[in-house]
């Protein structure tokens, strides 16, 4: 089968202060070239400013041309930009520091998302995947939520459709949930490039700043509903209503001594 060589919004902003002056919003397009077709996916660069960065140097590196989709869970989540395939063997895509987490807006379907280490919110890398059903009340709020850093152009759903429709086959993991193209799982027969679903290459097709306007994310209340224990506002809150008191005795205390000096 398969070897492996493991080597290791915040909305846009429309106004700010108390002038009306207008800066647009800024959201990139790139468009992920795949052996199946194309996707097109709006970055969301002004809610999720760290995460889309770190997205584009990877993009910029080249670092996932050759990269291989390599797990398709139907009505869950399609992911990539972990692995590449040389024609015999996988080698891990060198990974650069994690990025903090940005997890402004909700996993729906059509969103990209960044994948994660379990346990560590903040230890995203190269890794992705495509949101194919509304996964808000799972991954808005697990592990810290999911970043949505993105969102796929309406047409190419119909082109991610297409890749989580082929089978999938066990390959060992971490390659458990492998889309393979005419292949047969139950065979001996070792895996080709052809066989995979791979990305020729990612290009940013439109830099400007007027894609913003196409875009239609939803925003994640769950992770701002999550109680956060004793932190700095809610001590502010604390003080500022005991300041309420403190200053309503003090008012009581004036009235008694002019009362007493009249």
């Amino acid at each position: 089968m398969l070897k492996r060589v493991v080597r290791n919004v915040v909305a846009p902003i429309s106004s700010i202060l108390a002038m009306s002056f207008c800066f647009p919003a800024h959201s990139t397009i790139v468009e992920i070239q795949t052996s199946q077709g194309s996707i097109q996916v709006n970055l969301f660069d002004e809610a999720t400013p760290k995460t889309v960065e770190n997205f584009l140097a990877y993009v910029n590196d080249g670092a996932y041309v050759g990269a291989m989709f390599h797990r398709s869970l139907p009505g869950f989540v399609l992911q990539g930009g972990g692995f590449t395939f040389d024609g015999e063997s996988t080698e891990v895509i060198p990974s650069n520091a994690a990025v903090i987490n940005e997890p402004v807006y909700s996993n729906l379907r059509g969103t990209i998302a960044m994948a994660k280490t379990g346990g560590n919110e903040n230890s995203a890398t190269n890794q992705w995947f495509f949101n194919l059903a509304d996964n808000s009340a799972n991954l808005d709020l697990q592990n810290g939520g999911f970043t949505a850093f993105g969102q796929v152009v309406e047409a190419d759903m119909a082109t991610v459709d297409k890749i989580v429709a082929i089978q999938t086959c066990n390959a060992g993991a971490p390659f458990d949930n492998l889309p393979l193209v005419d292949f047969d799982c139950a065979g001996n027969n070792s895996i080709a490039t052809e066989n995979l679903v791979i990305i020729n290459q990612v290009v940013i097709v439109d830099s400007s700043e007027t894609t913003a306007a196409d875009l239609t994310p939803t925003e994640n209340t769950l992770i701002k509903a999550k109680p956060e224990p004793d932190t700095p506002t809610d001590r502010n809150k604390d003080s500022g209503g005991g300041s309420v008191y403190w200053i309503l005795g003090l008012l009581t205390a004036l009235f008694s001594i002019r009362k007493m000096r009249n």
